[in-house]
């Protein structure tokens, strides 16, 4: 059956504000967890970006709730300290935590003052990355000299069961790149055609492991209300890929998001004041294999969305499913 969880958006909550939403998540019947892990928000509306690694030990503490992390390594972060950070996390809290590891975002990474890699030498990069972060989690000492560079690094403290490593992606062709390392994968709501063919050519390309996907959703009592919370805090992030890679500033996405219109929000946000829509939209995900659904809402106030999805949302999908 599909776990469906919390998504914890630092770009846009203030990490107190946001544990305290994880806690109240799992006490309506959330089942699990997933953080981002960004530098800078998406757009200065949000306002927020709090550093997960420091959040996620606090909620794993306050919560029985599985988390998983999105994660770039190999500028912002080197891939050894990532690899402590896993392996800490996953040493204290056994079997209840994974990272998905994706090639990053200019807005997040320009801030180390390197230039920003083409696609191919990000990509080449994050398996580089990959592969050191697997080998100090299964204990070797760890040498490298590429993309990356590594001198004798060794993991001191580490889980007796390395956490997942999955793989992020947006497309069919990455989804197919990554089904070569990663232990699963992840990617976000699209139309259901292009999530299909994703899931296929991942285990086409032997991917294994469970299937991931991160909903965005903005929920209110009223339709005008949804779609004003939807249009204010997610207009920046409608761009697709090369756009949303490159931009490398908040005031960057602010500007070119001036005059976005709502119908193309609306199809990166599953908007809608009817919860039954919602279960609708989070049925068809269901079909297509998903194992973990991991849900966004869009506003910066998250207890009513927890409370009417929690009631009236989630027990209708465990009844179907």
């Amino acid at each position: 059956m599909t776990v469906f969880g919390f998504h914890a958006s630092h770009e846009q909550i203030h990490p107190t504000k946001l544990l305290e939403a994880v806690i109240h998540a799992e006490r309506a019947g959330f089942g699990a967890a997933m953080s981002s892990d960004h530098f800078s928000p998406w757009s200065a509306r949000q306002g927020q970006s709090a550093f997960a690694w420091s959040w996620l030990g606090a909620a794993l503490q306050a919560t029985n709730l599985s988390f998983g992390v999105v994660n770039a390594p190999g500028q912002r972060y080197h891939p050894a300290i990532i690899a402590q950070a896993i392996g800490t996390l996953g040493a204290m809290y056994p079997g209840r935590f994974w990272a998905a590891l994706g090639s990053g975002e200019a807005s997040n990474e320009h801030i180390t003052g390197d230039g920003w890699p083409r696609k191919e030498l990000r990509n080449a990069r994050l398996r580089e990355s990959v592969d050191v972060i697997r080998a100090l989690l299964a204990g070797e000492e760890v040498s490298h000299d590429g993309l990356v560079r590594v001198d004798r690094a060794k993991l001191w403290t580490r889980p007796e069961q390395p956490p997942a490593l999955i793989g992020a992606a947006v497309s069919v062709e990455t989804a197919r790149w990554v089904a070569d390392w990663a232990d699963g994968l992840i990617t976000v709501n699209a139309p259901i055609e292009h999530l299909r063919q994703m899931i296929d050519a991942y285990r086409e390309a032997g991917g294994r492991g469970p299937l991931h996907l991160q909903v965005h959703v903005s929920w209110a009592p009223d339709q005008d209300q949804a779609e004003a919370i939807a249009y204010d805090q997610w207009r920046s992030n409608v761009f697709p890929p090369p756009v949303c890679w490159d931009l490398d500033t908040a005031e960057h996405f602010d500007a070119v998001s001036e005059q976005v219109p709502m119908e193309k929000v609306s199809s990166t946000v599953n908007v809608s004041a009817d919860l039954g829509r919602h279960v609708g939209w989070l049925e068809e995900y269901v079909e297509l294999g998903f194992d973990q659904i991991a849900l966004h809402h869009v506003g910066q106030e998250q207890r009513a969305f927890i409370d009417a999805f929690g009631a009236e949302v989630l027990p209708k999908l465990r009844t179907a499913g």
